[in-house]
């Protein structure tokens, strides 16, 4: 009875986890301070590619996944799945609403959607990766990279995965007829914070709401 229970808790984490941090996309969307790296190689493939940005979240994600079936099937599961063809459809449904609700957002504002978006997705991957039920395709790539391929330490290998999204992305925009001035919106301090900041926030959220949260599916 306490497995299930346990699993069934590890299920709505991963759900929550993934339609939050989904949503929370969105927030840095609106205040156009720059995403993480990752949102930052979907911004530039989405300023060119003319598809809905959930369809191409799962086309770019479906192929990331085809590299982990051929690597290293053992961090695919049901929160891979979740975040595959999730994410990139509430990502653009929070922003369509978000962006008719506020048109113009003033710079307070702005402010207030970044600091909203960086505390959100901290705490939604908290119980994403605390549910332990599978990571997304990119993730899967630096762990592969690191864990399996030996080519250094995870941190190492995701900050240079990282920086090849952010390049990657910011090439195809400004080829794709973007301006310096516009990719500011992808790439800037909200890019920055989430790729040296978050680390601490999700571990802050994990000790003090994940875990307990999960721990009391066993009685602990």
């Amino acid at each position: 009875m306490k497995i299930d229970a346990r699993m069934s808790r590890r299920i709505l984490m991963t759900f929550f986890g993934v339609t939050v941090c989904g949503a929370s996309v969105s927030l840095f969307k609106m205040a156009a301070f720059g995403v993480d790296p990752f949102q930052t190689l979907m911004a530039g493939l989405d300023f060119v590619i003319p598809l809905s940005f959930g369809l191409l979240y799962v086309i770019v994600n479906a192929l990331l996944l085809t590299f982990s079936l051929i690597f290293d099937r053992t961090r695919i599961g049901l929160g891979t799945f979740m975040n595959l063809f999730l994410c990139g459809y509430i990502t653009q449904f929070c922003y369509g609403g978000l962006l008719a609700a506020f048109p113009s957002p003033s710079l307070p504002l702005r402010i207030l959607f970044l600091v909203l978006g960086i505390v959100i997705m901290c705490f939604a991957s908290a119980f994403y990766m605390t549910a332990d039920l599978g990571v997304s395709t990119y993730d899967a790539v630096a762990i592969v990279m690191s864990g399996k391929w030996k080519m250094g330490k995870f941190k190492i290998v995701r900050i240079c995965t990282d920086l090849v999204c952010v390049l990657l992305g910011t090439l195809i925009f400004l080829l794709g007829g973007g301006s310096w001035q516009t990719i500011l919106a992808s790439v800037g301090i909200g890019t920055i914070v989430t790729a040296f900041f978050m680390g601490p926030l999700i571990q802050f959220f994990n000790d003090t709401v994940a875990i307990p949260f999960l721990e009391k599916a066993s009685g602990k």
